[in-house]
């Protein structure tokens, strides 16, 4: 073998080296700027919202970053500018189309360079920017704001920009946690959520609007006499109304007022009812109670897409007395009411209490005729009157659940043991409302109480308007309580019902 056969390996090698050098120097070559002239770039703008310190809006964002590219000879097209209007780029699940445009445009090699007002409209969240780089290995990408530029293919640039993005990330994660330190203060002050100005109450939410409210009472009292949403809003249509943002009522605006916990009086956090709130409400406990059922029974019949077999007369009022719970209707075999309590326990057998629906619609209903012929409307108390002692029950009730406040405020409590223990004693609360008169008198009882009683209840069968009937059962009665059945059998005793009626009538 010769020397110069020896020497051929190592020249290889040194060719090779060569040339990894040369095209490595070439890849990291910075190029200047005389050679950008009439390259593509395009423009990202963003605003979230008006907590953002910098409020530079998107308008002249564009002007700011369309002037850079003149003096920097860039040409931007007019399907290059990529907006992102009242969008947070800090929000991780927040989708912005604008940016995923921008990525995509940015993959095909159809831009070399990237203008934008400053880094942070562009990425507040490091997983952005690592995104954007990962694009930018495959293709030679500038970052340019008002201030600076980044060239994505320079260590030392992607270095500062990663310390940059990871300080917008931590200003972002303290003005996040100022914002729900704010919003458990107000929480916990019983004060409303701050937004747009809901219906029947001013911008602050604490005080009532007369003419706003008299329509909020309209919409739930005729709503729970039978009333469509839809017809409620054609009405309202008509007569000019318009909503708390001014625009026009339509059905789904109806349903989210019947769906309003703030007409109420119920303060509500992060979905969750934490109590009563301190603005005045325009619609009483008794009469909102009434609504959900109303609204839960209608939104199982869209659900189903057809209507139910038949209308449980006694729905929401028929209680099994071993449970303590609403016993609901069922097909089955046969109509009934039966008894569910239980069903998750493993160390109780399963309830399954049940009576005849039929049988007992008709006993109640007896009832409530005999009682509708006694009744003399001119003589009816104030509506939502309680005794002495429910009232005193009540009130005891009420001062638990502040000190449980208090002691959540101060920590003493922890937010899930806080909520059990409220949701314990606001079960005791409206196990004693549920004896309150849920409607005006005047109202739910129109037409049907005095002598003719019976026709008129016969007339509302016959026109199948059951959801008014049960309207008036639920007027009428606090409970229908079913007992254990003495014995097995096809046969129905009377005596397992006890009927306990609503103080209407002192």
């Amino acid at each position: 073998m010769t020397e110069d056969d020896d020497n051929q390996p190592a020249d290889a090698r040194l060719r090779r080296a060569l040339r990894a050098r040369q095209t490595v120097g070439a890849q990291r070559a910075k190029r200047h700027r005389s050679d950008w002239t009439g390259e593509a770039a395009a423009i990202y703008c963003r605003i979230s919202h008006v907590n953002d310190d910098d409020q530079t809006g998107v308008e002249r964002q564009e002007r700011i970053c369309r002037e850079l590219a003149d003096r920097l000879g860039l040409l931007v097209t007019e399907d290059q500018v990529f907006v992102d209007n009242n969008r947070s780029a800090w929000q991780r699940k927040r989708k912005r189309p604008g940016w995923d445009a921008l990525l995509s445009e940015a993959g095909e090699g159809r831009v070399r360079h990237v203008l934008t007002y400053h880094p942070d409209r562009l990425m507040r969240q490091p997983r952005d920017l690592e995104e954007l780089l990962q694009i930018a290995d495959d293709h030679d990408i500038t970052l340019h704001g008002q201030a600076n530029r980044r060239d994505l293919s320079d260590p030392d640039d992607r270095f500062f920009l990663r310390i940059e993005v990871a300080h917008a990330c931590r200003s972002s994660d303290d003005t996040s946690r100022r914002l729900i330190d704010a919003l458990i203060d107000r929480a916990q002050d019983g004060r409303p959520h701050t937004g747009k100005r809901r219906y029947g109450y001013d911008k602050t939410g604490m005080e009532i609007v007369p003419e706003e409210a008299e329509i909020v009472r309209e919409i739930f009292t005729r709503y729970l006499d039978g009333v469509s949403p839809v017809q409620l809003a054609k009405e309202l249509y008509a007569r000019g109304e318009k909503t708390a943002e001014g625009r026009n009522w339509n059905p789904s605006r109806v349903r989210d007022l019947l769906d309003n916990r703030h007409v109420v009086g119920i303060r509500v956090f992060r979905g969750e009812e934490i109590g009563n709130g301190e603005w005045p409400a325009i619609i009483d406990r008794g009469t909102w109670r009434e609504v959900r059922e109303r609204r839960a029974y209608r939104a199982a019949k869209l659900a189903s897409g057809k209507q139910p077999s038949r209308f449980y007369l006694l729905r929401g009022i028929v209680i099994c007395t071993g449970c303590d719970r609403v016993m609901g209707g069922s097909g089955g075999s046969g109509a009934k009411y039966i008894c569910n309590g239980h069903t998750h326990r493993l160390d109780i057998p399963r309830c399954n209490r049940a009576v005849s629906a039929p049988i007992l619609e008709e006993f109640v209903s007896e009832a409530a005729i005999n009682l509708l012929e006694r009744l003399d409307l001119t003589e009816a108390p104030t509506p939502s009157d309680l005794s002495e002692e429910d009232q005193a029950v009540i009130e005891a009730d009420r001062r638990e659940l502040d000190e449980l406040k208090e002691m959540w405020e101060n920590q003493e409590l922890k937010t899930r043991e806080y909520r059990e223990m409220r949701r314990t004693v606001e079960a005791r609360i409206a196990e004693v409302e549920r004896k309150m008169i849920v409607r005006p008198t005047a109202e739910v009882l129109d037409g049907l109480a005095g002598p003719h009683a019976r026709e008129s209840w016969s007339a509302l069968k016959a026109a199948e308007d059951f959801q008014r009937m049960n309207a008036v059962m639920r007027f009428l009665f606090a409970a229908v309580k079913i007992k254990p059945a003495p014995r097995k059998g096809r046969y129905f005793d009377y005596g397992r019902v006890d009927i306990e009626q609503n103080p209407i009538w002192p």
